[in-house]
């Protein structure tokens, strides 16, 4: 049978179309790329000397150091050695760690304790070098007597000015009991607060023992400055075969609390930028007397307490020089309101007047009202306008605490981020109600106000050990409406 040239042809393509296609269609089907993501921290395979191992030497050979190496299953890729890895009992000279691929070794330069039983604990250090997955509190102890110590003891550490946990504290055993040995002395166990607040040592050693907490900074386990969060035990623990009950310790940083406030708005000029060669205009407002107010946008909240707030100290405020008038520029008597020094550095001032709602205002102020320590004064008479807010901008709130002990001089606190916006005292009765409030979510603690003076106060350490107030949260948010009842009903 013969075939013409044109079906040859046309056979030919469609073979070649066919191959083409096929081999194409082949390409498509490929073998699954890669596999489930790794999630698994390294594992230890083996340890020298192995874990809890005994009669460790209190020396090394000469010309040698005691080190510990450990192999792990996968390559790892420590961080933050330094500040995670955390020694007991602590020693003079911290250990040298190096790594390599799967090995981690720990090169102990000190003569080590006779009959004593040491733990490392590396913290979030060890993780591995593809995913960062972290082999979390891997503690490795030894001993260099016959026996592990195995005295443990548990509590629990608390911010006290808000009722909250910061996991970043350490917790601190001393031997030397006496005040001074938490400032000029290394402590003989350090543990670490979890997110819970909560901390646990492990391999203790029975004995007597002062407690604290605190924030570690540089690393010294010392206690350095009133402004370290620091906590402290009444009285020793007793660390031994019966048990020791656990006890919750109060962080505070020693010092005046920090005052909340508003948002300010400028008035009395904006500051120049520096670096820049300034315009005309620029060096006149250098030459005016600058100031802010609590006003937001030309409104008031009638909640607040009316201040000026001078960057600079003054040394003249002269109330006289202010008229203080209505919306028809009428004067207000001045038997109803007053000014006020607010700070010693004579940077802030207040104006005392019960605000009612919705009322406009002028604030007239004499060019020479007040003058700051290089001479500053306004150019020309100055005058603020602003009204103070709706009541339908402000909600009704009614809380009720229920099982609050008012013998602890309770003070309900409106809390907005860590700044304390309004505080309430409970003094008769466990409710609080008013139908002027300002809009906004709060976070609702109780301070249990020891010595009633409405504010919270920090503890005192050196001479008279005297706790911090405790502060407890009642409530995470409550959300308060504008022109609305917002009721809460708590139980503690």
């Amino acid at each position: 049978m013969k075939i013409k040239n044109g079906s040859l042809f046309l056979l030919v393509f469609l073979f070649l179309l066919i191959s083409i296609l096929g081999d194409t269609g082949c390409a498509n089907i490929v073998a699954p790329m890669g596999g489930p993501r790794d999630t698994i921290p390294p594992r230890l395979v083996l340890a020298t000397p192995h874990d809890s191992a005994k009669l460790f030497p209190l020396t090394a050979a000469k010309g040698t150091s005691n080190k510990i190496v450990f192999y792990f299953n996968e390559y790892i890729d420590p961080k933050d050695i330094r500040t995670e890895l955390i020694v007991s009992p602590v020693p003079k000279t911290d250990p040298i760690v190096d790594s390599k691929l799967r090995t981690l070794t720990v090169r102990i330069k000190d003569t080590l304790e006779p009959n004593t039983t040491y733990s490392l604990n590396f913290g979030n250090a060890i993780r591995d070098v593809n995913e960062g997955n972290i082999l979390k509190n891997f503690t490795y102890v030894f001993s260099t007597g016959k026996y592990i110590d195995s005295m443990q003891y548990s509590g629990h550490v608390i911010v006290a000015n808000t009722g909250k946990i910061d996991s970043t504290l350490i917790v601190l055993l001393h031997k030397k009991l006496d005040d001074s040995a938490v400032v000029k002395s290394k402590p003989r166990y350090i543990a670490r607060v979890d997110s819970t607040g909560r901390f646990k040592f492990r391999y203790l050693e029975p004995g007597k023992y002062a407690l604290y907490a605190m924030k570690d900074e540089g690393g010294s386990h010392q206690y350095l400055s009133k402004g370290q969060l620091f906590a402290f035990a009444d009285s020793p623990v007793v660390i031994g075969p019966g048990g020791t009950p656990p006890l919750v310790l109060y962080a505070y940083a020693e010092g005046p609390e920090t005052k909340s406030g508003n948002k300010s708005s400028s008035s009395g000029g904006a500051k120049s930028s520096g670096g820049e060669k300034k315009s005309d205009k620029e060096k006149e407002k250098d030459k005016r007397l600058q100031f802010q107010t609590n006003l937001s946008n030309g409104v008031f909240d009638v909640l607040d307490t009316f201040r000026f707030q001078f960057p600079n100290p003054l040394k003249d405020f002269d109330s006289s020089k202010i008229k203080f008038t209505d919306e028809n520029f009428q004067s207000i008597p001045d038997k109803d309101y007053r000014f006020m020094e607010g700070d010693t550095n004579n940077r802030l001032f207040y104006m005392l007047y019960t605000w009612p709602t919705d009322t406009k205002y002028h604030l007239i102020l004499a060019k020479d009202f007040a003058q700051d320590s290089s001479g500053r004064m306004l150019l020309k008479t100055d005058t603020i306008s602003f009204r103070t807010r709706k009541d339908i901008e402000y909600g009704e709130v009614w809380i009720r605490i229920f099982n609050l002990d008012l013998n602890r001089k309770p003070v309900l606190q409106f809390v907005v981020g860590d700044a304390v916006k309004y505080s309430v005292p409970l003094r008769n009765n466990n409710a609080y109600k008013t139908q002027l409030f300002t809009p906004g979510d709060y976070e609702l603690r109780v301070l249990y106000d020891t010595n009633g003076n409405g504010v919270w106060d920090p503890g005192e350490f050196f001479g008279k050990h005297r706790q911090p107030e405790q502060v407890i949260t009642v409530l995470k948010k409550f959300t308060v409406k504008p022109n609305w009842d917002n009721d809460k009903d708590i139980t503690l």
